[in-house]
């Protein structure tokens, strides 16, 4: 038996929604790790992120990351980027076209850093940019803190690198694999026009 959203674009929308903001609280969903990928000229780079935030009132995604990152620079050259969900279960991939917002030490990120787990804050706290060359493997910790022993007191001093990227959904594809025959679907949100593809 196929499933109501088989040949439905409406129950389409509604699954793949479910879906995104399942994932922003269910560690076991696989669309919880998209692949984020953004490119200017010949800089074309992709990586996997930890979806933060679903809001489909507002057609928005969230992910965090360090502002000293080479994705930050290459955002702020071409705000244009990419998310690819794949669940191997359900057998539906999205790929997500969007317009990405960088946000540092504003009001988003307040929100954000407030509701960031302790042992999470240590990603903004190394003492080098990520992806800079080091001579012996490393956490890229500041020294005093290498142990990952640190109060919130002192996680504070993350917050300058804590970057909260807003992606605004421009269209959203929607692959389904089934024996039956697959299913293709283009959701254009910004003209809220919608059309069924050849897989």
């Amino acid at each position: 038996m196929q499933p109501a959203y088989y040949e439905d674009l409406a129950e389409i929308q509604n699954k793949f929604w479910s879906m995104l903001d399942d994932a922003v609280t269910n560690r076991g969903s696989q669309f919880r790790i998209p692949v984020f990928i953004c490119a200017n000229q010949k800089e074309v780079d992709g990586r996997i992120v930890v979806l933060r935030k679903s809001d489909r009132e507002n057609k928005l995604l969230q992910f965090h990351t360090d502002f000293r990152s080479p994705k930050v620079d290459i955002l702020k050259k071409n705000k244009n980027a990419s998310l690819v969900f794949y669940d191997k279960e359900e057998k539906i991939q999205l790929r997500i076209k969007v317009e990405c917002e960088v946000n540092n030490q504003n009001s988003i990120t307040e929100e954000s850093w407030k509701k960031t787990q302790h042992i999470s804050r240590r990603c903004y706290l190394t003492d080098s940019p990520p992806g800079t060359t080091s001579n012996n493997p490393t956490s890229g910790m500041i020294s005093k803190l290498e142990n990952f022993d640190y109060t919130m007191e002192q996680s504070e001093e993350g917050y300058k690198n804590f970057t909260v990227i807003r992606c605004k959904i421009n269209s959203v594809e929607w692959l389904y694999l089934a024996a039956k025959g697959h299913r293709r679907a283009k959701f254009d949100l910004e003209t809220n026009k919608n059309d069924w593809l050849v897989p």
